[in-house]
């Protein structure tokens, strides 16, 4: 028997409960630690998925939560006066009172984090490896993985603005701009500034251009005269348009390399506003400045 923080064993985190020792084991208990209540039937398959990774999770906080099962089918009294209507429903209990909880089967890292959240966890180290996760995620073009990763950030830390940026992101590139604006607007006064949220609202300002031109035509138009400076310049309007900031990065520094001073510069400064709505830190951006500075200080 593993003995942990504070004296309880490893055995003693997971127990079987019931509906007489519910006060006891639960509502009383909280006042100690917080108690995850998961109601369950032995017949539930999604119930027997979801138990192990809870379970795992439980042990894994060393003694700072612990976790009661509950049978529905033998004991069905509790489950109906919090109003379960289908399982696996997990409930969590921190002073005596219901403080979280969530139906059906969640990803083993949102398991983890419900965990971790409730007993007590640094957030900040919980939120950096999901964001990590969800730019991967959009890197190997997974929407609904990268979305899933946002979601979870913005669950522990709503004014979290990358995983604001993040939707946005999401929701431009599927053609929702008022969505992606309404997302935005999620982001609270005082870091309406920061570069993550510039960064969209420029990619919105370029969207809005969408009637900027056929990108294939202009792009024909492109090959058959190369030196056509201005329709290269329409044809990087239409690029960034439809969201290929990459593509439209190279029709502007080609226009550059051109003519370093073409139209005022107005190449250049459009050059600038793909770099901000595709983010100081993507691929874009970075390779896009080495070859901008390449051209300017060769």
């Amino acid at each position: 028997m593993t003995i942990l923080e504070g004296g309880a064993a490893s055995s003693d985190l997971v127990t079987e409960g019931s509906d007489q020792g519910f006060m006891a084991d639960v509502v009383e208990a909280s006042r100690a630690q917080p108690v995850i209540v998961d109601f369950w039937a032995p017949w539930c398959g999604p119930c027997r998925q979801l138990g192990p990774p809870l379970e795992k999770a439980v042990r894994a906080a060393a003694g700072k939560v612990k976790l009661v099962k509950i049978n529905i089918d033998e004991n069905p009294g509790v489950a109906g006066q919090l109003g379960v209507r289908s399982i696996p429903a997990v409930y969590a209990f921190d002073q005596g009172r219901p403080v979280d909880g969530f139906m059906g089967v969640i990803p083993e890292s949102q398991i983890k984090l419900f965990v971790d959240r409730l007993g007590g966890a640094d957030m900040e180290e919980a939120i950096e490896p999901l964001l990590e996760q969800a730019a991967e995620s959009v890197k190997l073009g997974d929407v609904g993985g990268a979305a899933q990763g946002f979601m979870a950030v913005l669950q522990l830390d709503p004014t979290n603005t990358k995983a604001i940026a993040g939707m946005a992101r999401i929701a431009l590139s599927s053609g929702n701009a008022e969505e992606a604006r309404e997302i935005l607007d999620m982001t609270p006064p005082e870091k309406a500034n920061d570069p993550e949220i510039a960064g969209v609202r420029a990619a919105l300002e370029l969207a809005a251009k969408g009637d900027a031109g056929d990108s294939d035509e202009l792009a024909t138009k492109v090959n058959a005269n190369p030196g056509d400076l201005q329709a290269r310049f329409e044809y990087a309007e239409a690029l960034s348009a439809r969201g290929d900031l990459e593509a439209a990065s190279d029709q502007l520094l080609a226009i550059i390399a051109n003519d370093r001073d073409w139209n005022e510069g107005a190449a250049r400064a459009q050059l600038l506003k793909v770099f901000e709505a595709a983010g100081p830190m993507s691929e874009t951006t970075k390779q896009g400045r080495r070859k901008l500075s390449a051209i300017l200080f060769s």
